[in-house]
């Protein structure tokens, strides 16, 4: 109850409407520099105006007294399904796949079926999330659009088209894992073996050149067949270009290998999700300029394309120089939308294994900004910046702390979830009473 209580009084602090908010004399930690004691964060219309040891809160601004307290960016989850999949053992709630053509559906977007109303987004917020990258998936060899979600109260999808998603390894039927479990795509619908994958990636990319060289030809039905629909062929473009990022989901070092190679080719800029054994090839990925998303919970292989898994495989990566954002890695599970939250365990775990502190707090906040273009806006305390801000009872990475205001765009979005009224309304429920044997 205290806590639904400390939600609902700072319930009406708001940015909007011309509203200055001052966060005043708690720890700042604005990632983009170093921590400043008895800081203060001044919030207007909805952007952060200031942030410093000096900062006189404006006149007739709300002050929040963050006094022993830890004041930190909000906290980006860079790897989840959250409001396109409700209940995951119900196939009519679940908006995060696409069938496709071939293997290829690269023009769907996974934000088109985003659900702004889902009741798993509150306790996101509520535990310091202020942003989420919702990836498709599927058992093709390019899956989707990932895009980028601002959990604010209204317009939430901040960018459509954050990255390409596919994956390169081998998804054939009968491997184990969850692919057995949800069926295997009918033959001919895609590339199943890691050669088969590499092959029509190359396909596909000398396909889009030859689309973008030929476009009059094609719609005159004057060239060669194509390996991909004209929508795909058209959502590839920018990812040719060097545009938007393919983010491919590779496991094995041989496979991440041939994702760096590939890519290469191409002039294709490349992030590495999953990277299970990411670790035994960092030095090709810091000299390749490629960031990883990866995470720490994991040491149990689900696959032979895992058998190099570790929990310190996040530290040997920023040890060689690359750019890690992190993210769960505990297979499906963690990017279920119910998860969300667990990003702050995943960074204190890191730590644990031996991340820095700082490195993991910018793994959560900043460097995913970066790696998907948006840290103009979110992920660090700076001036400009959206006022994606969240008040901690202490160290976020301990597992006792607690949020005290959460702050998207400048508005108050920590409130009762409904976990926290369910909670309520059945520990209050009168006891039927006792009949006797």
């Amino acid at each position: 109850m205290k806590r639904l209580l400390i939600a609902l009084a700072f319930g009406g602090a708001s940015a909007a409407g011309g509203q200055t908010i001052a966060i005043t004399g708690g720890t700042v930690y604005p990632v983009s520099g170093p921590k400043i004691e008895h800081g203060t964060v001044v919030i207007r219309d909805g952007k952060i105006v200031a942030v410093g040891a000096n900062v006189s809160p404006p006149a007739g601004a709300q002050i929040i007294d963050a006094s022993g307290k830890w004041v930190t960016p909000g906290l980006i989850n860079s790897a989840t399904q959250l409001g396109v999949i409700e209940v995951q053992a119900v196939a009519s709630t679940r908006d995060a796949g696409a069938q496709g053509w071939q293997g290829v559906a690269a023009s769907f977007r996974v934000v088109d079926g985003f659900n702004p109303r889902s009741v798993l987004i509150q306790p996101a917020r509520n535990d310091g999330v202020t942003s989420v990258v919702d990836l498709p998936f599927g058992s093709g060899v390019i899956l989707g659009q990932a895009g980028w979600i601002d959990l604010a109260p209204a317009d939430m999808v901040a960018k459509s088209s954050a990255a390409m998603v596919g994956q390169l390894g081998n998804t054939l039927p009968g491997r184990g894992g969850d692919d057995d479990e949800a069926g295997a795509p009918a033959p001919g619908e895609g590339p199943y073996s890691r050669g088969e994958m590499a092959a029509r990636l190359r396909e596909l990319f000398d396909d889009v050149k030859t689309y973008i060289a030929t476009r009059a030809a094609y719609d005159r039905a004057q060239s060669r067949a194509l390996s991909a629909t004209r929508a795909d062929l058209e959502a590839l473009i920018p990812v040719v270009q060097g545009r938007l990022p393919l983010l491919l989901n590779v496991e094995r070092a041989s496979d991440i290998r041939q994702a760096i190679a590939i890519t290469k080719a191409y002039g294709i800029k490349l992030i590495v999700a999953g990277g299970s054994e990411a670790w035994e090839v960092a030095p090709e990925l810091a000299a390749a300029k490629v960031p990883v998303l990866a995470g720490t919970l994991e040491n149990i292989p689900e696959s032979f394309e895992q058998l190099g898994q570790r929990h310190d495989n996040v530290v040997l990566l920023r040890k060689a120089g690359v750019t890690v954002a992190l993210i769960g890695n505990s297979g499906e599970e963690d990017l279920a939308p119910f998860n969300v939250r667990n990003i702050r365990q995943d960074a204190g775990t890191a730590v644990a294994y031996g991340l820095s502190w700082d490195d993991a707090l910018k793994a959560i906040t900043l460097t995913p900004a970066e790696i998907f273009g948006v840290a103009d806006r979110v992920g660090s305390l700076q001036a400009g910046r959206d006022a994606n801000v969240v008040v901690w009872s202490g160290d976020p990475f301990e597992f006792s702390t607690q949020t005290v205001a959460v702050f998207v765009r400048g508005q108050q979005v920590k409130a009762p979830s409904r976990q926290d009224q369910l909670m309520e309304r059945y520990k209050t429920l009168p006891r039927p009473a006792y009949r006797g044997p």
